[in-house]
């Protein structure tokens, strides 16, 4: 599977995420990233037998994935996380 290259923060069109967006992206990679793992993706074939380094870098296929989903639009999880955190700063809440 060929991942295409990732857009940078700096070529989407628009304002610089704030730090609030920045963070809601990365909760929602590492969600993303938590259920790629849990669902297999980035485990090794029983049939390539790469050994035990093989199943470390399996997590960093899963992060890069999740990485280029979230930089792609994501499921709207940090959309969410970003609406709910600046709602709850309106109330006054903390």
């Amino acid at each position: 599977m060929q991942i295409p290259p990732e857009t940078s923060l700096a070529q989407r069109a628009g304002p610089a995420p704030t730090a609030l967006r920045r963070s809601a992206e990365a909760l929602e990679s590492a969600f993303l990233s938590a259920m790629f793992r849990a669902a297999g993706i980035g485990r090794s074939a029983e049939s390539m037998n790469g050994g035990a380094g093989e199943e470390h870098f399996a997590s960093f296929l899963a992060e890069a994935h999740a990485r280029s989903m979230v930089a792609r639009g994501g499921i709207g999880l940090a959309d969410h996380i970003e609406r709910a955190l600046i709602a709850r700063g309106a109330e006054g809440g903390a």
